[in-house]
């Protein structure tokens, strides 16, 4: 069984596990809430071109949902 210290540290530690899933939660509403409400164009509002946010050698988007990632197969092979 358990001693005392022990349940009072898995109680401090699912505690403290509780509140993170809370405060993720909170944030993944808050993301799709912004998302739906700009109708998904907050997704893509940092990739306008005069953006200082991009590093000045990226023109590529670091987010874009409409870009297609495909493999050559075999491109991974090491002879």
């Amino acid at each position: 069984l358990l001693s005392p210290l022990q349940k009072w540290a898995l109680l401090a530690l699912s505690s403290c596990s509780s509140l993170c899933c809370l405060c993720c939660l909170l944030a993944l509403l808050v993301a799709i809430g912004l998302t739906l409400g700009t109708q998904g164009r907050a997704l893509l509002g940092p990739c306008s071109p005069g953006s200082s946010t991009l590093a000045p050698t990226s023109r590529e988007c670091p987010f874009d949902p409409t870009r297609v990632y495909v493999s050559a197969p075999g491109a991974g092979d090491v002879p």
